[in-house]
């Protein structure tokens, strides 16, 4: 048990150490070369500006992190079912799967504007871009895990005459999990990203606006602490959504599968 917990804490040491150190330096080099804070404010300009504008900026993280899940639920249904339907059918995935593969090259910032002209500003349109950025990973993800299934089990359960829908549900399904795991890891960070592009676009201002606003808002009128503020919240909004998937990893292959199972002690 020691060892257990003298090792994560040798994994939490370091980075800490290391982020200290940074912010310590970054500090003291800003204060003593004289930066104004419009160029390159200090951690506790930033901190300040968090403390002056808390309301409006935890306003804002909110109503990102509320249009980021709503984009994340639809792309991982989306993204799971699509996948479904294209592993049911070679001929459907040859017919499809390319215009995924299109779909996914075309930069998010291209089409935005187009959903804006066709569902209007505001949460809707900013919950479709987070969806289209995060539903190819998880579509991608999903149908290379259920074509990787092993050509033994299939035959297997051909051999004892189960059905194409039957395979799919007890064997393809369950040995994509790690496949689609992977897949909710890339969407759920992707889908931050979409929101705040979103917002950018499409995204409604005052008390209503999210982190994209904010930033806009900041950079407008060059209040760069407040703009600093707004990156870091983005940064770690996303951070939690990538720990609490890869929370929901470990509680779900880490009983099973080698990518989540605890590494022995030499």
């Amino acid at each position: 048990m020691n060892a257990i917990r003298s090792g994560k804490l040798w994994r939490i040491v370091p980075p800490v150490v290391a982020f200290v150190l940074f912010v310590g330096l970054w500090q003291l080099i800003v204060g003593q070369a004289g930066i104004p804070p419009y160029m390159l404010p200090k951690p506790t300009d930033i901190v300040a500006s968090v403390g002056d504008n808390w309301r409006s900026l935890f306003g804002s993280v909110y109503t990102t992190a509320l249009e980021t899940v709503i984009g994340f639920l639809l792309s991982v249904v989306g993204g799971v079912l699509g996948a479904i339907l294209l592993a049911s059918s070679k001929m459907i995935e040859r017919s499809v799967y390319p215009y995924a593969i299109v779909l996914q090259t075309i930069p998010i910032v291209a089409i935005a504007p187009i959903i804006v002209i066709w569902f209007d500003a505001g949460l809707r349109s900013i919950v479709i871009i987070a969806f289209l950025i995060g539903f190819c990973p998880m579509l991608s993800n999903t149908l290379i895990g259920l074509n990787s299934t092993d050509q033994h089990l299939k035959n297997l359960f051909r051999l004892y005459n189960a059905s194409k829908w039957q395979t799919m549900w007890k064997l393809r399904i369950p040995a994509a999990l790690p496949y689609i795991v992977g897949g909710l890891k890339i969407s759920c960070s992707l889908c931050v990203i979409g929101a705040i592009v979103g917002e950018y676009v499409a995204g409604v201002g005052g008390g209503q606006g999210g982190l994209g606003y904010a930033i806009t808002y900041a950079a407008m009128r060059i209040q760069t602490p407040y703009l600093f503020a707004c990156g870091l919240m983005a940064s770690l909004l996303g951070i939690a959504f990538y720990q609490l998937v890869n929370w929901f990893s470990r509680e779900l292959l880490g009983s099973w599968h080698e990518s989540e199972l605890a590494p022995e002690d030499d």
